[in-house]
């Protein structure tokens, strides 16, 4: 692939206000000019009848986007905040059970721990995903030794790229101990697959502003039922920053508890407007697009796939690097293209490498990164 094109596609027009695309990561991702804008509006009074129309418009719209008639808390925080907010609401003196098939719902269970619930891990090969049989398995024996308040399990692993089906596994759990609470990690997954929360009995389903949303960091939302409610009731040592009893209170205010990131929120507003004019059907069957295109390319360039086939995500698809590529040179020659991808997380570092299709990817993005990519492994080869 000669350097000739790429130059010639660097050099392209930019199509409507899309700036050149950076970030193939998985999170933060590429925010769009307009989006970006959105923040620089004058500041406003969190108290202000202004901020609750807009507090309340994005709460409704994320609503829709859970597909969900519960409430959206909206956070100020990371997703790992809400890992810690679902814990700390839905974790009594029962245990819970933390199904581990990756570094992100590894940091779950560390959560759990440090909050001093009684948490069990259950380990699954991290290139597979956490299927209804395990949990089935691992919850009946866990009711043997006493009651269950909850498990987590993350809906798609960006370390891995492998995704769960979660809601299969809700259904399980229902079947078996209907008063177990099913709590979701969707940080990279939402708005990028269809996730029907209602339909699928989810009791919790979180996620954060920097991934598919598009958005820049700082933002944490998550859909929560009448049950953990009632739960979170009978709980103590909730906290107060995280407690789901105080952000309901201010929810029904249309406000937060603490001081909102008022900006961010702003920027939420446009980015969320954006995705219904794009549809969701449509947002949802790009992101399956661009997954396949980038699994299809990594395999006809002799790479291998770490998910297990049947599961793999539709926002970030993680290559082995079966051909030894020397991904931090692989990313020098990338910066020079002005794009970047990212290395594998933890233990998979050097030994695969990520490549995000998430939030406003399109298709002629994918071509100039696969582009690069080739560029650079016939310089290499």
């Amino acid at each position: 692939m000669s350097e000739n094109l790429l130059e010639s596609m660097a050099a392209a027009p930019a199509v409507s206000d899309k700036p050149a695309q950076r970030l193939f990561i998985p999170g933060p991702t590429d925010v769009l000019p307009d989006v970006l804008a959105a923040q620089t509006a004058p500041m406003i009074g969190h108290r202000s009848d202004e901020f609750e129309a807009l507090f309340a418009k994005c709460e409704a719209q994320l609503q829709q986007l859970f597909a969900t008639r519960a409430r959206v808390y909206i956070v100020a925080a990371s997703g790992t905040g809400l890992q810690e907010a679902a814990i700390r609401n839905a974790v009594g003196a029962g245990q819970v059970l933390c199904f581990v098939n990756g570094a992100f719902s590894q940091r779950w269970y560390d959560v759990a721990l440090g909050c001093d619930k009684c948490a069990e891990r259950v380990d699954v090969a991290w290139n597979t995903a956490v299927k209804p049989a395990t949990v089935t398995e691992a919850l009946a024996a866990a009711l043997a030794r006493g009651p269950v308040d909850a498990i987590t399990v993350v809906h798609n692993e960006t370390s891995t790229g492998v995704a769960s089906p979660v809601g299969e596994i809700a259904a399980a759990v229902r079947q078996l101990s209907p008063e177990t609470l099913v709590l979701v990690d969707a940080v990279s997954s939402f708005s990028g697959v269809s996730i029907p929360c209602d339909e699928w009995g989810i009791d919790v389903l979180l996620t954060s502003s920097q991934k598919a949303l598009a958005l820049p960091p700082g933002l944490a939302f998550c859909a929560v039922t009448d049950r953990v409610l009632a739960r979170a009731a009978t709980v103590k040592g909730r906290g107060w920053y995280f407690d789901f009893l105080n952000l309901e209170k201010s929810l029904k205010k249309s406000t937060t508890p603490a001081t909102p990131a008022i900006s961010l929120m702003r920027a939420l507003s446009v980015q969320l407007d954006r995705i219904f004019a794009e549809g969701a059907a449509a947002r949802y069957a790009r992101h399956a697009r661009l997954a396949a295109r980038t699994q299809a390319w990594a395999v006809a360039r002799g790479f291998a796939l770490m998910a297990e086939e049947g599961y793999r995500s539709p926002t970030v698809t993680t290559v082995t690097n079966t051909r030894g590529v020397n991904i931090e040179e692989l990313n020098r020659y990338l910066a020079r293209w002005g794009m970047e991808i990212s290395d594998g997380y933890g233990v998979f570092k050097g030994k695969a490498f990520r490549i995000a299709h998430m939030g406003e990817v399109n298709d002629a993005d994918l071509d100039r990164l696969f582009a690069a990519l080739d560029s650079y492994l016939e310089q290499s080869a």
